[in-house]
């Protein structure tokens, strides 16, 4: 069943606007005028044209407008497919068919986009298709993980039990990704707040001090000269300094991303003090997460290996997985490729040998993503601590360099006419 966006007027004469299932645009207006809406326009998802519903009992026509407003809208989020397959699992777990669950889905999210592709997959179900080939159609959406825990959890029977730990798997990378953003965040605002001021001083303020300076003639410290260096540097060249910079950040940024440039970055990375043993940590916590979650949902170890092998987003680690999973196939243990490698810390590969031993590989994976998650927390609170002061001082340091590049001449000449 096709999914029309619509416009129209409430009886208090509201503009009111949403996407409502309907077989024809002529059944949606009849719909919506029993809840008491006056429709004047709808987009038929199917070809994408807009028909405009004219006054009351008039045809509604084509017309090849597009709201590029409401396409740009709506990006679907990890909470959004969080809260999303919560709710599924609950509809699920109270029996509720999965047909009836994904159209009270459809009704209930907000977003645009997520709820046409809800809808497009609760077509495919319909049309006889699983769950998961329905999901794996928006694979972008979803991801691979997400896509092969649910055709584990249809395969095995406990479809709802899997999509809660989705759930709760992707809520707490959200958290996780929140919590890693809000902590960069105060210390970028800070930077782009003083370097906004550096430069307005560099260029508006400074020149006219030290203008003064070049009419004395005087000798001047070398702090001073640094400093109207600096200052003529910035105002003339501005225009090659500024493009500049911008396209040396945006060339780096295309080397991290290239095949050549990406794992000598990764590499890099995880040598960096104090930063690059945090990245190993949450990489670390999301291979034990993402493999723990897997298994349990039923997905053959084999597979769930490739698919952790995609999670990871560095390259270096990624690789050891990959080797890892073909030393499984060739009937090794998991935990001796991962002792060879060097790159994971002896925590995990003694519990994961432990975990091989009794069983209780999945209990053992989530009890290192647990710690290595915890450690994660504390060291980004020691950083958030640390790097509050470290800005203050750093940004006092520069003010500090201006005020006495500017005041050492000034007590050099108040001093000479005494």
């Amino acid at each position: 069943m096709p999914v029309f966006e619509y416009r129209g007027l409430s009886e208090a004469g509201k503009s009111v606007n949403g996407l409502r299932e309907a077989d024809s645009p002529k059944t949606l207006r009849s719909l919506l005028r029993k809840e008491g809406v006056f429709l004047t326009d709808v987009l038929g998802e199917a070809d994408g044209a807009r028909v405009a519903a004219g006054q009351k009992g008039a045809p509604l026509q084509a017309s090849t407008q597009i709201d590029l407003r409401r396409l740009a809208r709506g990006r679907i989020t990890t909470d959004d497919v969080a809260i999303m397959t919560r709710q599924l699992a609950t509809l699920l777990g109270a029996g509720v068919a999965l047909v009836e669950s994904l159209t009270a889905l459809v009704d209930q999210v907000e977003k645009e986009r997520l709820k046409r592709v809800l809808s497009d997959v609760k077509q495919r179900v319909n049309e006889g298709s699983s769950l998961g080939d329905a999901l794996a159609s928006h694979q972008k959406v979803f991801g691979s993980l997400y896509v092969n825990m649910v055709k584990a959890g249809e395969h095995s029977g406990a479809l709802d039990a899997v999509l809660l730990r989705l759930a709760e798997f992707t809520e707490g990378q959200a958290r996780l990704r929140q919590k890693i953003l809000g902590t960069l965040m105060y210390p970028v605002i800070m930077a782009i707040i003083g370097g906004g001021v550096l430069a307005l001083l560099m260029t508006v303020v400074i020149p006219k001090v030290t203008k003064i300076f070049e009419d004395m003639k005087a000798t001047l410290p070398w702090t001073t000269r640094l400093l109207i260096w600096s200052s003529d540097t910035l105002q003339n060249w501005w225009f090659i300094i500024f493009p500049g910079l911008i396209a040396a950040a945006v060339g780096f940024a295309y080397w991290t991303k290239s095949a050549g440039g990406k794992p000598a970055w990764d590499r890099f990375v995880l040598r960096v003090p104090v930063f690059g043993g945090l990245v190993r940590l949450l990489s670390v916590a999301r291979f034990s997460r993402t493999l723990a979650t897997l298994l349990k949902s039923g997905v053959p170890l084999l597979a769930a290996m490739d698919i952790v092998k995609n999670v990871l987003t560095n390259t270096v680690l990624a690789e050891v997985v990959e080797k890892a999973r073909d030393s499984i196939r060739e009937g090794e243990s998991i935990a001796n490729p991962l002792k060879r490698s060097g790159e994971f810390p002896p925590l995990v590969y003694h519990m994961v040998a432990i975990g091989e031993r009794s069983g209780q590989l999945e209990d053992m994976l989530l009890n290192v993503a647990d710690s290595y998650e915890s450690q994660v927390n504390v060291r980004i609170g020691a950083l958030t601590s640390l790097l509050e002061p470290l800005l203050i001082v750093a940004m006092g340091g520069v003010i500090a360099f201006v005020a006495f590049s500017i005041l050492m001449p000034i007590l050099q000449i108040n001093t000479a006419l005494r």
